[in-house]
């Protein structure tokens, strides 16, 4: 079974149908990618998936410990929660914390102590933000950031402000990963030095990734799956070499009549 199933999956806003029946099958350790023209849906897709947007229909499944999760209308922590973390195309970092602060927030979903230990600072909240404190730092040292831990992440440059965002992710301990754009805004050394880092996480964390990008050159040498929407609606779904050399996509990407002059 795919680990996340996407079914049918449609979202209309008033007369405009921004996704309409999206299937996507992603399974365990792929690096997928998302792709398609500005205003194609892509981001829309990533919000249903998180349930920032609520689906007008369809169905969407995780698969985790042998267990079968229905995602859909679920609340965003919720969603979190089972397993799917995201990224976000506009960088949504808490800017006036620190940048281990931000991170230790997303830890804190997994913390073994109540209400009662962390108001009296009893042993077992010690221990707990122990191991929260010196796993935060790991993923820091891993985004080399660790050196910048009490910098306020609003201080930091756009690139690493990126990293933050996905160690961030990271830190809830998810399944599968959803980043959006995660080279937008960067240069061509950034973009391949962060290729090279989305490859090592996927190892290291057995991380499954769904990846939205524009840079053409990041999804091709990255992604081992693409699938392409077009106004909505998925035109293709193959191999990159496969994808690159579709009618469909060379038209949705570059129009009709290129093909012809």
């Amino acid at each position: 079974m795919p680990v996340l199933k996407v079914e049918k999956l449609t979202k209309s806003f008033g007369g405009l149908m921004a996704v309409h029946n999206v299937d996507l099958d992603i399974y365990k350790g792929e690096l997928v990618g998302l792709i398609g023209p500005n205003g194609a849906g892509k981001t829309t897709v990533f919000n249903l998936l998180t349930g920032f947007y609520m689906p007008t229909k369809g169905k969407i499944t995780l698969w985790k410990d042998g267990k079968q999760k229905d995602l859909q209308g679920l609340k965003p922590h919720t969603i979190c929660n089972e397993g799917l973390a995201r990224t976000f195309q506009n960088i949504r970092l808490f800017k006036d914390l620190t940048v281990l602060d931000n991170v230790r927030i997303a830890m804190h979903r997994n913390v073994r102590y109540g209400l009662l230990s962390a108001f009296f600072h009893l042993p077992s909240y010690k221990r707990e933000e122990t191991k929260l404190l010196k796993k935060s730092m790991e993923l820091l040292k891993i985004m080399k950031l660790d050196h910048k831990y009490n910098e306020y992440a609003k201080n930091l440059p756009y690139g690493e402000q990126r990293h933050l965002e996905i160690a961030r992710a990271l830190a809830t301990n998810p399944t599968v990963l959803l980043l959006d754009e995660p080279a937008a805004g960067m240069n061509p050394a950034e973009t391949v030095m962060l290729s090279e880092l989305i490859g090592w996480i996927r190892r290291k964390f057995d991380l499954t990734i769904l990846l939205i990008e524009h840079d053409m050159s990041l999804v091709m040498k990255i992604c081992e799956r693409i699938y392409v929407l077009d106004y909505g609606m998925v035109i293709a779904n193959g191999a990159p070499d496969e994808v690159k050399s579709n009618k469909r996509v060379i038209e949705a990407y570059l129009g009709e009549d290129v093909g012809d002059a």
